[in-house]
Order: C-alpha cells, then structure tokens, then sequence
C-alpha cells in the first residue's frame, strides 16, 4: 500500500496499451486519447517506475526488462480490476445464494409460493427459514438473518420496512359453542369467553393483545400453543375461541366441527410486512428475493369472508 499510495490508477491504461503496442502514436489511440497526452503519461510512468520502459532502436521501441515483467503482470491483473469496478450483474440461474429469513408460522400463507418460485428460478441458491424470536430484529442487525417477516412488533428504525398484505382476523368456534350460530361477536360476548392464545412473541398474541390494551380490556387465555394449525386443532369439542388471520384458513377443508364468524370489529386488520438491513438494499440477489415475495404476495387472493 505504501508504493500504490503514490500511484495515479488512471496510468494503468495507457501503460497496458504503451507496452502492448510499443508505439506512441498507436498506444494513443487504442486508449482513446491524444498524442501528446500519451507522451506525457509515458514520461509519468517513466518517472513512477523509474525505467525507461519504452527504449528507441532501428528497428522501433522494445520494451525493458521491467516492462515486459510488468506488461506480464498486467496481463493478469487488469482482467481482475476490470471485474472489480465493472457493474455487477445477478442471474438467478445461475446464481448460487444463501437466502436466511425468519417469522412466526402465518408465513405459510404465502412462504410455500416463494420458495417454490426460488427453486424454480434460482435451483442453486439454498433458503434457511428460521422462527421467530424475542431479539429476530438484533440477529437482523448482526447479519445472521437477511430479511423479517413480522406483524405488530416494529423493528428499530434503522432497518427498512415493507408493507405486505393485510388480512382480518376471524373467530374459530366449536359447532356446539353457545355463540356459534351469530352472524359476529361483540366485544364484551369476546372477552367474556376463553380463548385459545397463539404465542407469537411469548406467550402473547401480539397484534390482538395490544389491541385490547390499547381499549383498556384483556382476555382470558384457557390454552396458550406456538401454532396456529396447533391451536386450530384445538378447538372442535370444546368452549374456547380461536382468533387467527382468515388468510390461514382459506385452504381449509369444510369442517362440520367448527364454525367461523367475523372477529370484533374493535380488532383491526394485520398488517404483515418484511425488514431489512439497508445493508442490503443494494444487493442484487436480495433485491431478486424481495421482488419475488412482493409479486407473490400481490397474487395471493382475498380470503373469502364466509368460511365456514
């Protein structure tokens, strides 16, 4: 570094072209430049180098001894500075990344159809999927995760966010449940019932019990799980309430067993996003991923509002 420091980077060129054609006037113009300013910048390289380079005889130029070690030497190098600098280009293909992303279980409403169109488009890049956790958004910032889905718990503002999709929550209900043949739930018919609590962050349900915080109001959980097809399971046979995104039963088979009304109005739509660190914003195969999660998620159809 102590001898490049003193080094003008723009001489490369023109001394690639002096060495290759070992003449002035033809070194300039395959670099594009005047005669007199190719003399000049092989007096400069003269200087630099501290070697004629270039000798005059009868027959025309040859090159020094340390020219042509340095012509070598450029043969090789030059290839890999023009790789260096030029603009980078991604095909997916071709391309073999390692895609890390992470989020709770409501991710299957849509992570099947991005990772089947990864594999289609990209068959040698590997995706880890990783479940959500209290400190997701340092591992975000650390760079053992690339990218967030999350829901109702913001990350730092220094990462960049990303509206998804929305989607309303539904209430499940066992067939016999007392208020399984209403059109909805009020509020207070809602929070007079036990309620099977999908743990999110915790044991909390964030985007519902923030909600009910923010009204002053909480429920009574009679079953606390991890998962949403876990919780769903749950419920046939028995008095409790199972609230969840409608997104995540619109594949579901009918089932005699239960019944699906419309959430309390007071309960507002989820907005589902995605994080990044805006390390990242520039890169080329994450900025393939997320266009590949924003064209599947713009697909996903409305969740029909009559399910069960």
């Amino acid at each position: 570094m102590v001898h490049i420091e003193r080094v003008d980077l723009n001489l490369l060129a023109p001394l690639a072209a002096l060495l290759e054609e070992r003449h002035v006037s033809r070194a300039a113009e395959v670099a594009g430049m005047s005669q007199p300013a190719m003399s000049r910048a092989l007096q400069r390289l003269r200087d630099t180098l501290d070697d004629e380079l270039l000798v005059r005889t009868p027959r025309g130029y040859r090159l020094t001894p340390r020219a042509e070690r340095v012509q070598r030497q450029l043969r090789a190098v030059l290839p890999r500075l023009e790789s260096l600098f030029a603009p980078e280009g991604f095909d997916s293909a071709e391309a073999a990344e390692v895609f890390r992303v992470a989020g709770t279980d409501f991710t299957q409403v849509f992570a099947p159809a991005v990772f089947q169109r990864v594999f289609r488009e990209s068959p040698r890049s590997t995706l880890h999927f990783r479940t959500w956790h209290d400190t997701i958004y340092e591992d975000l910032e650390r760079g053992i995760v690339d990218l967030v889905f999350f829901a109702w718990s913001a990350p730092a503002p220094a990462l960049r966010t990303e509206h998804l999709l929305d989607d309303r929550f539904v209430c499940v209900l066992s067939a016999d449940h007392p208020l399984a043949e209403q059109p909805g739930i009020a509020l207070q018919e809602y929070l007079g019932g036990t309620h099977v609590i999908v743990g999110t962050i915790g044991e909390r349900q964030t985007a519902i019990e923030q909600r009910l915080e923010d009204l002053g109001e909480h429920r009574r959980a009679g079953l606390t799980v991890p998962y949403h097809s876990l919780a769903l399971r749950s419920v046939p046979g028995t008095r409790l309430i199972l609230t969840l995104p409608a997104r995540l039963l619109a594949e579901q088979r009918p089932d005699p067993g239960i019944r699906i009304l419309p959430a309390p109005q007071e309960i507002r739509p989820l907005d589902y996003q995605m994080a990044w660190h805006p390390r990242l914003d520039g890169d080329l195969g994450q900025r393939w991923l997320r266009d590949v999660i924003r064209a599947v998620t713009a697909e996903l159809p409305e969740a029909p509002w009559e399910l069960s």
